[in-house]
């Protein structure tokens, strides 16, 4: 088996399985509080530069972030991982509000009339 099929669970340098990362994606706030007090405080900060580093994956690196400490940001992405750290403590969080019965508005099938 070549190594490169042997790295197939993870994205790029995800340090994370991509069911992890999906759950971390989806999951509601307890839901990722507890998946991430279960993974390694070093693989944590990893994962916190990865997705910061995700244009569209960014608040989520924050919340990850924002469950590590600085010296282990500081440890793997030097003085970016104090940035990151700074910013995952100041930066709002805003409230996770899912109302139920309402669906999402999608402009995919609009057409423009002329």
């Amino acid at each position: 088996m070549p190594a490169q099929q042997a790295r197939l669970p993870f994205s790029d340098d995800c340090p994370v399985s991509l069911d992890v990362l999906g759950t971390l994606y989806r999951g509601d706030a307890e839901a990722v509080e507890t998946l991430l007090s279960d993974i390694p405080s070093a693989t944590r900060a990893r994962l916190a530069t990865y997705l910061y580093g995700k244009s569209h994956l960014h608040a989520l690196g924050l919340r990850v972030a924002s469950a590590c400490t600085e010296t282990d940001l500081v440890r793997v992405a030097g003085t970016a991982g104090a940035v990151l750290f700074a910013q995952s403590r100041s930066a709002p969080r805003a409230p996770e509000t899912r109302y139920p019965g309402h669906r999402r508005i999608s402009l995919a099938g609009s057409r423009s009339v002329a």
